[in-house]
């Protein structure tokens, strides 16, 4: 059992909190269907239910498990808002798991989780294949009919280019940093750990590039935090990316260097669900020394960072933050890493979860329950601002949304504040 610890009656229920509208992320699918059976309470009792044996011989592969966690996006809000702290990207992950194991990993399944991998090996016919899906309406109809795969929104293509900068960068004055570029900055939005890069060292910090040990077993494909393995309750071949993981970064623990990653999901996943994966005690000093970027930023701030930085002209920010953003609290670095800008005029955008949720708003199924969660409030917010502001999102998953639902073009935090450097 990847969460063994769930098993029996530990779980506290009926409080009833994902069942509410208004301020906070929980529950997005019960705030666009208002109905019960699709909030985190009725998924916490058909998984109870799973274990205790009330659904017969095949638990894990009855229909009525299968519709309580259907339209659970792993926001990881029930962690923060629900009083009983229940960890429903957890449970979903070990319900995910168990039907795998009973009834096999569809292809569509495997295409998700093992993005890192075959990016790793495949990134030119990838490139292709996902610039051709888009470009022709009869592949985008295929592929939503053999594959699954909503021909209502383009696939976000890898770019042209990967991310290969090797470091170190910058004079280190204030000591080292390493940089953990995510799959999604390696392979689709490099200009996000290049503009990272920039920032840092115009901190006067030596940037390390997080890269895999002498000893991996596949040192020419690029770190992987294993949440897309994860997310498809793929628990080994996570456990294995997790592994490569803590070996690159073994010299960065041991010297107490700090770690920063620019994607919420993967940075946040290594802090949470790695202790999960029984890796070791290693991981307790891993988790001491991660930080999300602006996390990173608004720390060094108070010990006497100075970036030289200077507000657009004219430009208003609106920021959205990614539901694990929330989830652990991380709001607060956000707003006091954009009050690091002199002068910028910003503000929070007040929303929900964005309801692409990683793979879930890519699945012809769940593409109208996507855009809904979308337009309870981001999608209306980003159309009111002006065409001169910035949108900031932080998450890959949440920027394309973004883009799809309104054809704005969000900047993660990084890009931002590069582009608010003062010129030396």
């Amino acid at each position: 059992m990847f969460s063994g610890g769930l098993r029996g009656n530990s779980i506290s229920m009926h409080n009833r909190e994902c069942q509410r509208e208004g301020r906070g992320v929980m529950c997005p699918s019960f705030r666009i269907t208002h109905d019960p059976a699709h909030s985190t309470e009725a998924r916490v009792a058909a998984f109870k239910a799973a274990l205790n044996g009330d659904y017969g011989d095949d638990p894990f592969g009855d229909s009525r498990l299968a519709a309580a966690m259907d339209l659970c996006v792993s926001c990881k809000a029930c962690k923060k808002e629900c009083p009983s702290a229940v960890d429903m990207v957890l449970i979903k992950t070990e319900y995910l798991a168990q039907r795998n194991e009973t009834h096999g990993v569809s292809l569509r399944t495997r295409l998700f989780g093992g993005l890192p991998a075959w990016l790793g090996r495949w990134r030119r016919p990838a490139r292709w294949l996902a610039l051709m899906r888009n470009a022709l309406p009869p592949v985008a109809w295929a592929a939503e009919k053999w594959l699954g795969l909503t021909s209502r929104r383009p696939l976000p293509p890898p770019a042209a280019k990967p991310f290969t900068a090797k470091g170190p960068f910058g004079s280190g004055e204030r000591g080292d940093v390493w940089l953990f570029a995510d799959t999604f900055a390696q392979h689709f939005d490099p200009e996000i750990a290049e503009a990272a890069i920039a920032v840092l060292t115009a901190g006067g910090y030596r940037v390390q590039i997080a890269r895999p040990a002498p000893d991996d077993p596949e040192p020419n494909r690029s770190l992987c935090c294993g949440r897309t393995f994860l997310s498809m309750g793929m628990v080994g071949k996570a456990r294995a990316e997790a592994l490569r993981v803590i070996a690159a970064l073994k010299p960065a623990i041991e010297a107490g260097a700090p770690i920063v990653g620019l994607e919420p999901s993967c940075l946040l996943s290594m802090r949470d669900e790695f202790f999960s994966l029984g890796l070791g005690a290693e991981i307790g000093a891993l988790g001491k020394n991660l930080y999300l970027f602006e996390e990173f930023i608004a720390r060094e701030a108070l010990r006497g960072l100075k970036l030289p930085l200077k507000a657009p002209e004219g430009v208003k920010v609106y920021a959205h933050g990614h539901c694990h953003q929330k989830a652990f609290g991380l709001m607060k670095s956000l707003r006091k890493t954009l009050g690091l800008v002199p002068g910028l005029d910003f503000e929070l955008i007040e929303s929900g979860c964005c309801g692409m949720a990683g793979s879930f708003g890519f699945e012809a199924e769940h593409y109208q329950a996507s855009q809904q969660m979308a337009e309870l409030a981001l999608l209306p917010a980003v159309r009111a601002a002006k065409p001169s502001d910035v949108i900031v999102a932080d998450g890959f998953s949440c920027r394309h949304q973004i883009k799809d639902g309104s054809g704005r073009k969000p900047v993660h935090m990084a890009v931002l504040l590069r582009d608010s450097l003062v010129p030396a």
